[in-house]
């Protein structure tokens, strides 16, 4: 029996599974199910194969060879059989249904999804995703992933955002996601005690991105809304646009794309990146301004409220342009900014300083970082996102909660280091 495509290759075919390029490999066989004449759908290679008649259950790769850089396939010494079952589809299988989605577990899922956006059609798409992402979520964080700006923490952090969109597209407009935790910890909760255990501080992490994201999500959306209704199918959004929405309002790149998705419109994401690249210039240009001659100011202190909160409203006292004061900073003008109360940390004692939002009536200030002009004087320091910031501006200041308790964990582990340090090798 000579397994390989109709021309004649050998192994070079769908019937061939490889970790890459390079590496274990061998041939392999699928198993499918199938779900009857009454269910749309073809064998797979037809024109019918997107249907659900027909379901792959299993797959079974007979690992026998390893490729070499070359191409060349040499024999394993142990060839063995690797196999991997769909526990999901199994368990559709056995509960004589013909999706993942209507298996009991995530019928329960789906039911309290509708149930906190009080949504009435069980068949809605964006309960399928809500019931999906929580249960994703929620095991992200027990195994200590938490949202982030970067890395896994960032992959998280979109997940949720994107459960929170297909909320706010049912309607929700409070948090609504972290109170579906108890629903999974019912039907998940024997098998995996982990998730039990953990069920307070996956609520409470889930609420407090919740919080987060739904202070802009209205404002993001409209801005989209509008974008997209002056743009017919087909068309491309704007990618600066995308990277407002980012920057400003938090839409990570993908939540934006599958909203134009659903318009059938594409994203400039060459534009996005260019946009990328241009604040990161201006964030490098921003900090060989910080190092700078201290600014002239002699206005009223600045009052620090950061230790009992992470928002506080405040007025601009001053404003600096390139270390001269100016009456009015304009959306990408890099500067600093004089308030008389404020909740971000300005750098001192080896604590870096704190970075968020100053949100004006007329503009948002992004603050990169917070340094003392004076023993008592902040200056917030960043660039001008959306708008414009004037003297006198009442404005909402906004520290970045995930980055000052990144800080603070930073500063204090290096106390202790250095506390260790002084015991194991002396004062000096």
């Amino acid at each position: 029996v000579r397994i390989g495509d109709n021309k004649g290759a050998r192994y070079a075919s769908d019937n061939f599974w490889a970790m890459g390029d390079t590496g274990p490999c061998g041939p392999c066989t699928e198993i499918f199910y199938d779900h009857g004449e009454g269910i749309y759908g073809g064998p797979p290679g037809s024109p019918e194969e997107d249907g659900d008649r027909y379901i792959e259950i299993w797959n079974n790769v007979f690992m026998q060879f390893n490729r070499d850089e070359s191409g060349t396939m040499h024999p394993l010494p142990k060839p063995s059989v690797d196999t991997g079952m769909g526990l999901e589809r199994i368990s559709a299988v056995m509960q004589h249904v013909h999706s993942n989605y209507e298996i009991d577990l995530f019928q329960a899922l789906i039911s309290a999804a509708a149930r906190e956006t009080q949504t009435t059609d069980l068949n809605n798409n964006s309960l399928k995703v809500i019931a999906d992402h929580i249960r994703a979520c929620s095991f992200l964080i027990v195994d200590g992933v938490i949202p982030g700006n970067e890395g896994r923490g960032y992959v998280l952090r979109r997940i949720i955002r994107r459960a929170i969109r297909h909320g706010y597209k049912l309607g929700a407009r409070t948090a609504f996601f972290n109170r579906m935790v108890p629903d999974l910890v019912a039907v998940m909760g024997e098998a995996y005690p982990e998730l039990t255990r953990a069920q307070t501080r996956v609520m409470d992490i889930l609420r407090q991105e919740e919080e987060r994201f739904f202070e802009t999500i209205e404002h993001g959306m409209g801005i989209l809304d509008s974008a997209l209704k002056s743009l017919p199918a087909g068309g491309t959004f704007d990618g600066e646009l995308a990277f407002k929405l980012h920057d400003t309002y938090g839409f990570p790149l993908d939540l934006t794309a599958d909203i134009c998705r659903e318009a059938n419109v594409a994203v400039d994401t060459d534009a996005f990146d260019a946009a990328m690249a241009q604040q990161k210039s201006q964030a490098r240009a921003a900090g060989k301004f910080k190092l700078g001659a201290g600014l002239a100011y002699s206005g009223a202190a600045t009052t620090f409220h950061g230790y009992d909160t992470l928002a506080h409203e405040g007025h601009v006292l001053a404003l600096y342009r390139e270390g001269s004061s100016v009456d009015e900073l304009r959306e990408g003008e890099l500067g600093v900014v004089v308030l008389d109360h404020t909740p971000f940390y300005a750098e001192s004692g080896g604590q870096a300083g704190d970075c968020g939002v100053l949100q004006a009536a007329g503009g948002v200030f992004g603050v990169e970082d917070t340094l003392k002009i004076q023993a008592h004087v902040f200056g917030h320091h960043g660039v001008v996102k959306t708008g414009s910031l004037k003297l006198g501006d009442a404005v909402q200041a906004k520290v970045d909660e995930d980055n000052r308790a990144r800080t603070m964990r930073n500063h204090s582990v290096t106390h202790l280091m250095h506390k260790a340090l002084r015991e194991v090798l002396g004062e000096h």
